[in-house]
């Protein structure tokens, strides 16, 4: 028997710092299985360990900013990292640092304001929310939903005048471009993705699934757009394509635990545009 030699592939890489749900339907578990699912190599670093399932999170254990950071170092020291997503960050000291880690980075950084879970846990100090002003200035993207957008400036982004005036607030601090998520919005069977940058206003609608499976839908969206940025597609096709392939994920959800998750695994035939290289 001869040995094979090996065949080294070329991988983008991209980079989630965010929090674990246990589970496996949300923060990095979700996050890690949707940029392999789009091609694309993920690394993680953890900010906390969550006990969840689809019927909530039972407790929050946060790391010591000084691992934090140290995982920060040790992934950006070794690997050409492509794009990174920032998902929940749980407290103010968290987001100060992981804002800090972000000054020697220099690629795309999309931001999901993670406050309160799908089952109306909140994942996010009070204290926490100011201290995102900071980190906003070294995002090119930022997915707040409805809530998050309240939350953040005061705008409940049911209207193109209350999307522009929290666009306005966003563009203060830094962000280069924000997409208002309609999930949370009534907008009769249509759900209407807005993506706001300075310039101009683009509008994703699709049809609105019936469902209260939704389960890491927000984690999925962002970590979608990250893996497509590290890819080489430029914002508003990443957007897209993240759309697309999370569309797919809620349209077919994963049967597991009670209430079910969007499904990371789906089918790449089954979604529009965001498997296309």
């Amino acid at each position: 028997m001869t040995t094979a030699d090996p065949d080294p592939q070329s991988l983008p890489y991209a980079l989630t710092v965010a929090s674990s749900d246990s589970g496996g339907g949300a923060g990095i578990q979700a996050d890690l299985k949707t940029m392999t699912r789009l091609g694309v190599y993920g690394g993680s670093v953890v900010v906390a360990v969550t006990a969840q399932n689809t019927r909530g999170v039972e407790s929050t254990h946060v790391l010591p900013t000084e691992e934090i950071r140290a995982q920060f170092d040790a992934v950006t020291d070794d690997f050409d990292v492509g794009a990174v997503k920032l998902g929940m960050l749980a407290t103010a000291d968290a987001v100060r640092t992981v804002a800090d880690c972000l000054d020697a980075y220099e690629g795309p950084v999309v931001v999901d304001p993670v406050m309160v879970a799908t089952s109306g846990d909140r994942l996010l100090d009070a204290d926490a929310v100011d201290a995102y002003t900071d980190l906003f200035a070294r995002a090119t993207l930022v997915t707040p939903n409805a809530d998050e957008t309240e939350a953040l400036t005061g705008e409940w982004p049911d209207s193109a005048a209350a999307r522009d005036a929290a666009a306005a607030q966003f563009f203060e601090w830094g962000v280069d471009a924000v997409l208002f998520k309609g999930g949370h919005v009534a907008d009769g069977d249509e759900v209407r993705d807005v993506l706001a940058t300075p310039d101009d206003r683009t509008v994703f609608a699709s049809p609105r699934v019936d469902t209260e499976t939704t389960h890491g839908s927000g984690c999925t969206l962002s970590s979608a757009i990250a893996a497509r940025l590290a890819r080489g597609d430029d914002r508003a096709t990443a957007v897209e394509r993240g759309i697309d392939f999370v569309r797919a994920a809620i349209e077919r959800p994963a049967d597991v635990g009670e209430n079910g998750s969007v499904n990371h695994l789906v089918d790449a035939s089954e979604t529009v545009g965001a498997f296309e290289n």
